[in-house]
């Protein structure tokens, strides 16, 4: 058997034992990679799958280089583990408490299977009691401090919970779904050196459990604690090292580990979009739009991280395909965070704050833990000036995930709106130090220096230099590094920066007053350094430009003929 043969043959297994346990959302994630394995054309042909050979362009467009330390599926990885399911000992008590769970009523579930001691229904009596737990927490979150309030809620079935399953783990009767059940328990109770021990156990026995792989991740927050999981070598580590890449920002580890797995998955719509995402962390938003598009006709009804594309769309400032990806998500599922965080985005664009907050709210009554939206909502309330109720936005952002550098940012340019400037340094070094190659971040930073109340310029020009040094697009540092130099009497170093900012301004045709005042200052260095051959070339093209700076570049050019023997344009030659 070949090694796609092999990925299919485990996922179609794990695809009913994750849904026949009520782990949904693992399942969904098994089939989707099990549909996004390349099709054999003998058995499949264009006439009976969408997924035609040839069609996965944005694989080709925009590969790079595969990750070489990693060993091709099927080749070097461990055997695949074998799930010893139980026999049928309890069957009707357990489907009739799977009906109960497919309906929400965790409590009834856990009732019916009270007395049964199968691993399939202890699992499932289990989870039905955490998850009655964790209903009965929002309840009273809702009930104490309305649906965005904080609360002290807390799951009140952690406790036996976490007693019962290590019981079981003591005595070896706990399988692999139990395992991480557990985890999840320890993680909630704040045992999480215990919770990795017991996820890393659960992902060896069983792992093709991809919520248990999420838990895992979530709770490696460097890379010393990646590494020091004991990980057996299945293809799902894969999976596992490039989403957790990418939550460490480590996004071109993480790109390649994605291009990598493309070799078998490779019309995984998955795949792509984590593409899509290591690509936006990058700043490569045509790539993004394209792959999104891409996915969009692949799966015209996907609503899930279509978020992130909104943001594109809205950073391109793209009026039309925001509105149609809004109108599109709306009459897909309206009532999900990710629609309503797309159409919050479409309001913003337009400049109708009041309603983009409205939308956000909504996304965040739907999971008052989605990140983006707290995120987006304080960009809101600071367009808005209203800097109290951005403060606590971006806040609540930073407590849900403390690595998240654009609520970090986003607190310290709500600091620099209250005049507050050491407060607002002290949130920009956070965010920078979170995600050191933004040269926005750096000028954030080099601007809050440059402040009366600090004045630190020469902490300022070395962050210009970072952001200088980090592609800066808006093309302000070397302005900025040349105005510094010139300010702290630094000439050459002022000359130097001017001249580069110029050939920058040059190279990508931009025009306006940066290139005014890089010429003034680049023909008055010139003349003083008697380099009048170049001096008057500057002076020339100030000619071009009209206000006091012509006439500045005509007052040089008669002082230069006069001080030089070579020909010079005459005054009446000079245009008006």
């Amino acid at each position: 058997m070949n090694s796609k043969e092999t990925c299919r043959s485990e996922l179609r297994i794990a695809l009913r034992q994750l849904s026949d346990r009520c782990l949904y959302s693992a399942s969904k994630w098994a089939g989707e990679q099990l549909v996004g394995i390349e099709q054999d054309p003998a058995k499949f042909t264009p006439t009976n799958t969408r997924f035609q050979r040839g069609s996965s362009s944005i694989r080709r467009r925009f590969r790079t280089n595969d990750i070489t330390s990693s060993p091709a599926i099927g080749m070097s990885y461990v055997s695949t583990p074998v799930l010893e399911e139980d026999e049928v000992i309890d069957g009707d008590f357990y489907l009739l408490a799977k009906s109960y769970f497919d309906c929400r009523e965790y409590k009834r579930a856990a009732h019916v299977l009270r007395d049964q001691n199968a691993k399939k229904s202890v699992f499932l009596r289990c989870y039905a009691l955490y998850l009655a737990g964790e209903k009965r927490k929002e309840e009273e979150m809702i009930e104490l401090e309305g649906p965005l309030g904080k609360s002290d809620a807390v799951n009140r079935e952690l406790v036996s919970l976490e007693r019962e399953l290590s019981t079981l783990r003591k005595n070896g009767t706990i399988d692999p779904f139990g395992l991480y059940l557990y985890g999840v328990v320890l993680k909630n109770r704040g045992n999480q050196n215990l919770a990795r021990t017991v996820l890393v156990e659960s992902v060896n026995s069983y792992p093709w459990n991809w919520t248990a792989w999420s838990e895992l991740q979530s709770i490696c927050t460097t890379i010393e604690m990646l590494s020091s999981l004991n990980l057996s070598n299945h293809w799902m580590k894969d999976f596992f090292l490039a989403s957790a890449y990418q939550e460490l920002r480590m996004h071109n580890e993480s790109l390649a580990k994605y291009e990598y797995l493309q070799g078998t998955f490779s019309f995984s719509n998955y795949i792509q979009a984590q593409i899509a995402k290591a690509q936006y962390c990058l700043r490569e938003f045509d790539q993004v739009e394209v792959i999104f598009e891409e996915l969009l006709r692949n799966d015209p009804y996907r609503v899930e991280d279509m978020d992130m594309y909104s943001n594109v769309l809205y950073a391109k400032e793209c009026f039309s395909a925001l509105s149609y990806l809004a109108h599109r998500v709306f009459m897909t599922d309206k009532y999900r965070p990710e629609s309503c965080c797309i159409i919050g985005n479409y309001y913003s664009l337009k400049g109708q704050h009041e309603k983009s907050v409205m939308y956000f709210r909504r996304a965040l009554k739907l999971d008052k833990k989605y990140l983006s939206a707290w995120t987006l909502m304080g960009h809101e309330y600071v367009e808005m000036k209203n800097t109290p109720a951005a403060v606590d936005a971006y806040r609540r952002a930073v407590d849900i995930n403390p690595c998240d550098y654009r609520a970090w940012y986003g607190l310290g340019q709500a600091y620099e709106m209250m005049g507050m400037p050491f407060y607002a340094l002290h949130y920009f070094k956070k965010s920078v130090f979170l995600q050191p190659s933004d040269s926005r971040l750096w000028i954030a930073m080099a601007q809050c220096y440059e402040t009366d109340q600090l004045h630190l310029l020469e902490d300022a020009i070395k962050c210009y230099r970072r952001a200088a040094n980090c592609n800066d697009k808006e093309a302000i540092a070397l302005h900025q590094l040349a105005k510094l130099h010139c300010e702290l009497g630094r000439p050459e170093e002022a000359a130097f920066y001017y001249k580069k900012d110029l050939e920058r301004m040059e190279n990508e045709e931009r025009e306006g007053p940066n290139m005014v005042e890089a010429l003034l200052f680049l023909a008055q260095h010139c003349r003083t350094h008697k380099r009048l051959e170049e001096a008057e070339v500057y002076c020339t093209r100030l000619l071009d430009y009209t206000g006091p700076e012509k006439e500045m570049a005509k007052n040089m050019l008669r002082g230069m003929r006069s001080e030089s023997s070579f020909p010079s344009m005459d005054a009446e030659h000079f245009p008006p």
